[in-house]
């Protein structure tokens, strides 16, 4: 569906030279002498690059409807990876260009939110904040306390973190998935 630049809002769906981007951000410019016109950045939805794009005010863009919804993670057979929806109980199977860099914070049962669009995942985010198992870290020494003093674990996906030096194996930790941090310690 064809809608007016005026409609523009930051997170709105759109297509664009055959491709899916989402408005990040936008600004209304009413000059002095001139037509109105939009400024944007826009996000390509596959690639996750960001393009700079101005409308003119009489332009007409293409909106995209993109569905939400819910889906667990399964299991891993070589490079697939297997989801169940939670409303109708189907099986996906994604590849890991489509998952990203979240791969590396699946872990069994999580429940995600899948993007797609005309029947076809676009896109997958993880909770914000999701809890895991150490399965292996050096052990803190005493008196290495200084100022934010952090060690490498591994946590039970195989990734590795920055944690404080307090943080032993067996322990529970919560991670942000948008920057991989460490947050705090669970138990």
């Amino acid at each position: 569906m064809a809608i007016s630049i005026n409609e523009i809002k930051t997170g709105l769906t759109i297509i664009l030279d055959d491709q899916l981007y989402s408005v990040v951000e936008y600004q209304h410019v009413k000059p002095g002498k001139g037509a109105a016109f939009v400024r944007t950045k826009l996000r390509n939805l596959k690639s996750g690059a960001i393009l700079e794009r101005t409308f003119k005010g009489d332009e007409k863009i293409e909106d995209a409807f993109i569905e939400e919804r819910k889906i667990q993670y399964l299991y891993r057979s070589d490079k697939i990876y297997h989801f169940m929806d939670q409303e109708s109980f189907e099986e996906l199977a994604l590849s890991e260009e489509t998952i990203g860099q979240n791969i590396k914070f699946l872990k069994d049962n999580l429940e995600i939110t899948a993007y797609s669009y005309k029947g076809e995942i676009i896109n997958v985010v993880l909770p914000t904040f999701i809890e895991f198992k150490i399965t292996h870290t050096e052990p803190g020494l005493r008196g290495d306390t200084a100022k934010s003093a952090t060690k490498q674990a591994i946590i039970e996906t195989g990734a590795t973190v920055a944690v404080p030096l307090f943080v032993e194996i067996g322990d529970i930790i919560k991670i942000d998935t948008r920057s991989g941090e460490y947050v705090e310690r669970v138990n």
